[in-house]
């Protein structure tokens, strides 16, 4: 079994001054830290690639050009037989699974992030789309959010959205 933690648009400093205290946790008991861009700070990029097990992440519209330097705009990983993209992008709500289903063939889960709310849906070609919202930004959702998830026997298992107030 592999432990996922999925965050996105963090926004440090600008929306908080650093991760919520139980997103540093959850960071703690993972195997696998996945962010989807919005960093908006080189340290908070250095401050988790010391502390995660494992990183898998991109930049995000926000992130200038130091952190694009150093991420990528599209980042795969083969976790456990579970082929796994992150972008921070996907484009409008409506024909997301299938414009994605069509940009990733060769993939079983995409992590995306940029419209700070909470998504959790299958395409037809049966690709699951995870946007994990916010920690720091709640736009028009009622908490912060995050999300976590399992990798069990070659597949993805027990995806949970972790709601913060405040």
């Amino acid at each position: 079994m592999t432990r996922l933690l999925l965050m996105s648009d963090t926004h440090v400093p600008v929306r908080a001054k650093d991760l919520p205290a139980p997103l540093w946790e959850a960071v703690d008991a993972a195997d696998v830290v996945v962010h989807a861009g919005d960093w908006m700070a080189v340290e908070l990029l250095d401050a988790l690639r010391a502390r995660a097990a494992r990183l898998v992440a991109v930049w995000g519209n926000n992130d200038g050009d130091a952190l694009r330097a150093r991420l990528p705009e599209v980042a795969y990983a083969e976790i456990d037989g579970v082929r796994l993209a992150v972008t921070h992008e996907t484009g409008a709500a409506q024909g997301r699974e299938k414009r994605c289903a069509a940009r990733f063939p060769d993939v079983d889960v995409l992590v995306f992030g940029h419209s700070h709310i909470p998504w959790d849906s299958t395409a037809e070609n049966g690709l699951r789309l995870l946007n994990p919202g916010s920690p720091t930004d709640r736009r028009r959702q009622p908490t912060h959010t995050w999300m976590t998830a399992e990798i069990r026997d070659g597949a993805l298992a027990d995806v949970v959205l972790h709601p913060l107030e405040g």
